[in-house]
């Protein structure tokens, strides 16, 4: 068998860049998992729900504040 040099930096060049091509990898199986999540049915009614209100029903950031601070 054919002996090969390697240079230290070469080697250390190619260990960062399998390093990052890991973690590209992880996170894209981790983006395909989130997308197969599905909600729970509690979920989904609370949505439906807020679909279904009138944006006239909203209540604005500054009402909410004003409901929590005067508890």
């Amino acid at each position: 068998m054919e002996s090969i040099n390697v240079k230290a930096e070469d080697l250390k060049r190619l260990i960062n860049d399998v390093a990052q091509i890991k973690e590209m990898l992880i996170s894209e199986r981790e983006e395909r998992e989130m997308e197969e999540i599905e909600l729970t049915d509690w979920a989904k009614n609370e949505l439906k729900k807020s679909r279904e209100t009138p944006e006239k029903e909203y209540i604005s950031h500054e009402e909410v504040k004003k409901r929590i601070f005067a508890k």
